[in-house]
């Protein structure tokens, strides 16, 4: 067996008392505007995980535009966050700029459709192979609502998730297995019910379980991404997507597919790309550039099914689907201009492909200095966690978090201009990426752990 590296904690401990000085240093007045926002914003910042980047505080940007941004204290970054993809097209684009500019001067909200919500609509069942779709404004409230049709059409009260999963802030899917038994995901702030009363929850890739729990005949959908993120990038095993379709057809259960952050691996999504069928796609962030925008998409069977429902169509108004900005039209051309001219598949044929050179140069780091640690793509997404071999579910992924070196690498990235994801170590490749930005990083992975080898 190969010799394996490992880190050294005292070196770990210092080394971040370093970057942190030298972020202190690098961005005062940063600091200066941090401390006065705390009058103003509970925690002096506009949500409360902007709390959680690497420094002691947050950066205040200035400007962003492409896959770069500037700071207040005129820093400048390669950003391969991207709104942790809520910007994947990259920082407005000229194109849905323009678009929403020229919008914003005829209307911005309605309540009524424009001829954009029937471009979008078709452009969607083109490419993920559905034909019906709704709008609304985060892809939270894509899962919300699907999950109330869901539940209405089959009569059954509970969902089914996968352990450590991620759909937005969704109260059915904040659970997670601890030694085989579900409880609340750790740090669940006010959950309304215990989650085991709405949810049924089991490990990603764990046929066997997906057949027992649905099994009891009371789960409505199950909703999950084709590929885990948000923990890590965790990919199925082969067959695993065949049997999650044979199961769920055959229990009578439907099937969502949560492309929010899976649309990195093309066009139409992972759907798309592994020809799968759900009943349900949603969508969210990067379908309209970064501009609050969410769609969810039907089959042909769903949608008929759902539109002679007494409730889902004809008292709509207050059945807990909707919201009075859903749909609006200024959401509406930002769609239109980012689905027809910025995801395009030209542009993924420049995404993907730097998103294999940053695999490749951090795997070559890792090889090099001989680290147990893994890498993993999804499309123009890459991620590289604390362990190997790569994880096969959620909570394997979790066990592997380490706090101080994610920490650390967040941090020293950022102290030499390169903005990371926050919570786990993410790269997004926008249209607007460099092959020499894919390169700097590599350069900064490999002198951030060569500092750290015991």
């Amino acid at each position: 067996m190969e010799h394996q590296a490992s880190i050294d904690r005292e070196r770990l401990r210092l080394a971040l008392t370093q970057e942190d000085a030298r972020f202190e240093a690098d961005h005062p007045r940063s600091l200066e505007m941090f401390e006065r926002a705390r009058s103003s914003l509970l925690a002096g910042v506009p949500m409360p995980w902007m709390t959680q980047w690497a420094g002691r505080f947050p950066i205040f940007v200035e400007a962003a535009g492409g896959a770069r941004f500037t700071d207040v204290d005129g820093n400048s970054y390669v950003d391969f966050c991207l709104g942790d993809t809520g910007a994947m097209t990259g920082h407005s684009p000229a194109s849905v700029a323009d678009a929403i500019s020229e919008q914003a001067h005829r209307g911005i909200t309605t309540m009524l459709p424009t001829t954009d919500a029937l471009a979008v609509s078709q452009d969607l069942a083109e490419r993920f192979g559905l034909p019906y779709w709704q709008f609304c404004l985060t892809a939270t409230d894509a899962n919300r609502f699907t999950i109330r049709i869901a539940r209405e059409l089959t009569g059954r009260p509970k969902i089914l998730v996968f352990s450590w999963c991620y759909h937005g802030t969704v109260d059915e899917t904040f659970i997670v297995l601890e030694n085989g038994k579900p409880k609340a995901r750790p740090g669940a702030i006010g959950p309304p019910v215990d989650p085991t009363v709405t949810t049924r929850v089991v490990e990603w890739n764990d046929t066997e379980a997906l057949e027992r729990e649905l099994a009891h005949g009371d789960v409505a959908c199950v909703l999950t991404e084709p590929v885990l993120t948000n923990i890590g990038i965790i990919h199925p095993e082969p067959g695993f997507h065949d049997s999650l379709r044979e199961l769920t057809s055959a229990s009578g259960t439907y099937l969502v597919i949560d492309e929010t952050h899976t649309l990195c691996a093309g066009p139409g999504g992972y759907t798309g790309t592994a020809n799968l069928q759900p009943d349900f796609i949603t969508l969210g962030k990067p379908i309209a550039s970064g501009l609050p925008a969410a769609a969810y998409g039907m089959s042909a069977e769903v949608g008929e099914v759902a539109i002679v429902s007494p409730k889902i169509v004809e008292t709509s108004d207050i059945g807990g689907i909707g919201g009075t900005l859903s749909g609006n039209a200024l959401s509406l051309a930002a769609m239109r201009a980012t689905l027809d001219g910025v995801l395009t598949p030209e542009a993924f044929e420049v995404m993907i492909p730097l998103a294999e050179r940053f695999e490749t140069g951090v795997q070559e780091a890792i090889d090099r200095h001989g680290l147990p640690w893994h890498v993993s793509r999804l499309g123009c997404r890459v991620e590289y966690a604390f362990r190997t071999p790569a994880p096969r579910n959620g909570s394997e992924a979790a066990a592997a978090v380490d706090h101080d070196l994610d920490r650390y690498l967040h941090l020293f990235m950022l102290n030499r201009g390169v903005l990371m994801t926050p919570f786990h170590n993410m790269a997004l490749m926008s249209p607007a990426t460099t092959e020499s930005d894919v390169d700097l990083h590599a350069q900064l992975f490999d002198q951030a752990v060569a500092g750290l080898i015991a």
